[in-house]
């Protein structure tokens, strides 16, 4: 599934293309994804100009005057950047076709993915208003985590991947936080220091940080705004590593579950 650091590559390899952009024709081949495609969706649309490309968690936002066009690439999804008049194939459901022939294609085989409109408050959207603090923001630090987890008897990998605590730390970056912070995965949220919350902070950011300046991960499906893969997975230290020799000590990496999911950490420097 495209995670943060995917979406945010997304956003900024497309932005430049159709930013300032007048969306000249909207096409619709296939509207029953995980949410129905608005069927005005092209009436509304067309004539409008992008005036911003953002970002709140997984979603992007193509903002115009009259409301912002919500997009999410599901589990499977993808964004390209192409020109008008290049043939589409059985996944491409839809086509944003600018003024300059710009063609913003989203790509969706297995159709989990989203594109919403709405003309009110992005904050106040449903799939969005209870969302947590954007990690490479000010809004989050180590503070923000150790209030929050007071009291909470579930593992810290589960009470950071809960995106109404803080958004985008997927399972892969939540095994690589964790191990740069030196931080068991099955230790209980509300048993931790604030000292080591600062700590587990501020790698969260580094660790997402790194992987949008690597593109990404390279996962099955995942593809970047021109069509290749991210290359963050040639540096992760922890995950899909079950039984090779840590990184720091050398001892063999142990995988167990942590709420259903692979979880790969050290038990000699993580505690």
């Amino acid at each position: 599934m495209p995670e943060l650091p995917e979406v945010e590559t997304t956003r900024r390899g497309i932005a430049p293309a159709i930013q300032g952009r007048l969306i000249r024709q909207v096409i619709v081949r296939q509207p029953r994804l995980r949410w129905p495609v608005p069927e005005s969706l092209s009436e509304t649309v067309t004539g409008q100009a992008v005036q911003s490309v953002e970002r709140r968690a997984k979603y992007l936002l193509l903002r115009t005057e009259r409301g912002t066009l919500i997009m999410h690439l599901g589990m499977s999804g993808s964004l390209r950047i192409l020109t008008e008049g290049q043939p589409y194939g059985k996944h491409d459901h839809v086509d944003l076709i600018f003024s300059d022939r710009t063609l913003l294609r989203f790509n969706d085989p297995r159709r989990f993915g989203a594109v919403l409109w709405t003309t009110g408050p992005v904050a106040d959207h449903p799939l969005l208003k209870d969302l947590g603090p954007e990690p490479l923001t000010d809004d989050f630090d180590g503070a923000h985590l150790y209030a929050l987890a007071q009291n909470r008897k579930i593992p810290v990998k589960s009470f950071i991947m809960d995106s109404r605590i803080v958004v985008g730390v997927g399972n892969i970056y939540a095994n690589e936080a964790l191990f740069r912070a030196g931080i068991l995965p099955t230790r209980h949220a509300g048993k931790i220091s604030l000292a080591r919350y600062r700590r587990l902070a501020e790698c969260i950011v580094l660790v997402l940080e790194d992987a949008i300046r690597q593109g990404g991960t390279t996962l099955r499906d995942f593809v970047n705004e021109a069509g290749r893969p991210g290359y963050f997975k040639q540096q992760l230290r922890v995950y899909g590593r079950a039984g090779l020799p840590c990184p720091l000590c050398g001892e063999p990496l142990t995988e167990i579950r942590v709420s259903g999911r692979s979880t790969v950490f050290c038990r000699q420097c993580q505690r």
